[in-house]
């Protein structure tokens, strides 16, 4: 297995993962013009693991300069259960400590019971002390 930095040209093969991995939301947002614009905003920060040419998974990270934000962590059932997950996002939290960023907040569904499970075992909290709302400008509710 390889790792690297994620590229806007593994953006097809990642959106197909995405759409096929229970739990990942796609939205509007997640668009290849998007994707670019947060890739360049967020050096060093993305990755994918490879195994015979084939990226078998990824995580996607950035910050807004106080907090850092993990997204679409995933790794394809066969390869689950091996460190591959942890070692990825791992690798995003110690690229985020070089730039001063200590405290890191990842979203995650209440029904996707795998992922509240995953991140619970890693030593994250869950946060019982505070609401999320969002607010969209656009015209589009999937945004």
């Amino acid at each position: 297995m390889t790792v690297r930095s994620m590229l806007i040209s593994d953006y097809s093969v990642l959106l197909s993962l995405f759409k096929n991995t229970p739990g990942i939301t796609l939205r509007d947002a997640d668009s290849k013009e998007s994707m670019l614009r947060y890739l360049d905003r967020n050096p060093n920060l993305n990755f994918v693991a490879i195994v015979d040419s084939e990226i078998i998974a990824c995580v996607m990270c950035g910050h807004d300069g106080r907090r850092g934000y993990l997204q679409h962590l995933l790794v394809l059932p066969k390869y689950r259960n091996k460190g591959i997950g942890q070692m990825l996002f791992k690798k995003s939290l110690n690229n985020l400590e070089q730039i001063g960023i200590q405290k890191t907040h990842i979203f995650v569904l209440k029904n996707n019971t795998q992922a509240n499970e995953f991140w619970s075992n890693q030593g994250w909290n869950i946060r019982e002390d505070i609401n999320m709302y969002s607010y969209n400008k656009s015209s589009s509710s999937n945004i």
